[in-house]
């Protein structure tokens, strides 16, 4: 006779009580007591950390264990917070949280862009071909400040130039930053974007600094400021799910590392505390 289970199944992607106690304020309660067809509504605990494991192992909404809830009542939630900003809130506040607890000011004075391009799954939605690293997906094109923190995000068909959708994400970076005199890239983005992007502050302190590589360097070389950046995206590649994308929306794609970096930076606080 099969003995039935008598306490929950904890999974290593679950929040401790110390990472939950900083964003259960933040998340979301529940309209009602009861959720669509009257069904009770799923505690935001468990729901949180359903979504964490979908991220952390890389499975199919479908395949999500069913100790966590019913799946598409858990996607549906994933796809509503998606619509209504509240992963970009809950990542934009924790992010504040973690700059003031190591000592940052809130808003940053310095930022590096980079892009990282990933292979998309057959049913995914815009998708380019990117010649450079002949690759068939998407494009990853972040900002971060000197913590390796995601400031700005925005993802393109791989097709997309890095100089060219770099105009909208450092566009985007200083309405959002007023303070951010400095932004390091790679010798990528060399050319006519960097006068651009002094011309958008003509009377203040911007610049795009290019850090290039070493004609003298062979093999891998740790170039100053961009490994923090690069650092960024192998915290993304740990994750299963970000390492090709299989989201259809591109806004879903953003969700998705937001939610991978809300992981992070938690675990980040929990120490710190």
């Amino acid at each position: 006779m099969r003995r039935m289970q008598t306490h929950p199944i904890h999974y290593p992607t679950d929040l401790t009580d110390e990472e939950w106690d900083y964003i259960k304020s933040l998340v979301p309660a529940p309209k009602s007591g009861k959720g669509k067809r009257g069904r009770p509504a799923l505690e935001r605990r468990p729901l949180v950390n359903a979504i964490f494991y979908i991220v952390r192992s890389g499975c199919a909404w479908r395949l999500l264990p069913k100790d966590f809830g019913p799946w598409p009542t858990i996607y549906g939630y994933y796809r509503q917070w998606t619509k209504d900003w509240t992963w970009r809130f809950l990542h934009d506040t924790l992010r504040d949280c973690l700059r003031k607890t190591e000592e940052r000011k809130v808003a940053p004075t310095a930022a590096i862009v980079d892009s990282q391009t990933v292979k998309t799954a057959d049913q995914a939605g815009a998708r380019g071909y990117d010649a450079g690293k002949k690759l068939v997906g998407r494009k990853r094109h972040v900002a971060v400040d000197c913590l390796g923190l995601i400031l700005a995000i925005m993802i393109t068909p791989a097709a997309v130039q890095d100089r060219d959708a770099a105009k909208s994400l450092i566009q985007w970076l200083i309405t959002m930053y007023s303070r951010v005199q400095v932004i390091w890239a790679d010798g990528g983005y060399l050319g006519s974007l960097v006068p651009w992007v002094k011309q958008l502050r003509p009377f203040g302190r911007l610049h795009l600094e290019i850090v290039r590589r070493s004609e003298r360097a062979k093999g891998f070389k740790v170039l100053p400021k961009r490994w923090i950046v690069e650092r960024t995206f192998g915290w993304l590649s740990k994750s299963r799910r970000l390492c090709r994308d299989y989201e259809v929306r591109l806004d879903h794609s953003e969700s998705m590392v937001r939610i991978c970096m809300i992981r992070i930076m938690l675990r980040r606080l929990a120490k710190i505390a």
